[in-house]
């Protein structure tokens, strides 16, 4: 078997083939989190929130953090479930290690929230009762 045999083709594209079948793959990611309970549920949120951020906000930074944060949650979910993915690829079997990545990727998720919510409640603070 030749080593070159095993090498993605992604890795062989050059220029804009490789961001236009690298934004594809991307797509393809956001489809499978939509999957994803807890994806689909911050989504929902996100739509509320994202057009909050600019009746909320009052300069340009305050909007970049409120809308930022709303994106944060949303993306360290993603990892996530990337990491349960490619945990749960090797089978259910009870492993301390499996058990550990899960945890930690489930505790970035927890502190990103926690990160969302207090900008969004300084920020709401800040706007109506300051």
């Amino acid at each position: 078997m030749n080593p070159s045999d095993d090498v993605n083709p992604q890795k062989a594209r050059k220029g804009l083939n490789r961001v236009w079948h690298a934004f594809g793959f991307s797509i393809q990611g956001l489809r499978a989190g939509w999957y994803e309970t807890a994806f689909r549920q911050e989504v929902w949120v996100a739509l509320v929130m994202v057009p909050a951020a600019f009746f909320v906000g009052q300069t340009w930074v305050e909007v970049a953090l409120l809308v930022g944060s709303v994106f944060l949650v949303m993306i360290v979910e993603l990892l996530n479930t990337g990491i349960e993915s490619a945990i749960d690829r090797f089978g259910g079997a009870w492993n301390e290690l499996s058990k550990r990545a899960k945890d930690l990727a489930s505790a970035a998720v927890l502190l990103a929230l926690l990160l969302c919510i207090g900008i969004w409640t300084s920020a709401i603070w800040h706007r109506f009762f300051s």
